[in-house]
């Protein structure tokens, strides 16, 4: 018989740049009770993104931003939204860009990630932002 969890969990962020959350999201997993299964993560903004992405050199994180900073400069004259200053369209196409869900097999109790990957929060604003991801596990 499949059982189900759900949580939500909040992160502070520093500003624009990717926060790793691997350890909150494995020890709730841990928790749950639940040894297989699918985990679904969805982070509930607009501006920031989910990831997984090598955790064991931070140069991966730094060529990333200067790639989507590149890509989608803050103050480009092509976005009309700036509500909330240069850095809001381009956080809104970032997110566009990247994804706001993941999905991760759970085996033996445990993320079923590889050994160099995380589950990281990528926040696109220049502020910090206090982010929620809605957290849903079906297994046995």
């Amino acid at each position: 018989m499949l059982s189900q969890a759900t949580t939500t969990l909040d992160f502070d962020t520093d500003g624009r740049g990717l926060l790793e959350i691997t350890p909150a999201v494995a020890q709730w997993v841990e928790r749950s009770g639940l040894r297989t299964g699918l985990l679904t993560l969805f982070i509930r903004h607009t501006s920031a993104s989910l990831l997984v992405q090598e955790n064991a050199d931070p140069e991966v994180q730094a060529d990333l931003e200067r790639f989507f900073a590149r890509l989608v400069p803050d103050g480009d004259a092509l976005f009309r939204h700036r509500d909330e200053g240069p850095d809001d369209m381009p956080a809104h196409v970032r997110a566009a860009l990247t994804a706001v869900q993941l999905s991760i097999p759970v085996m033996n109790g445990g993320l079923a990630l590889g050994t160099w990957q995380g589950i990281y929060l990528w926040e696109h604003r220049k502020k910090p932002h206090r982010r929620q991801v809605a957290l849903y596990l079906i297994g046995a």
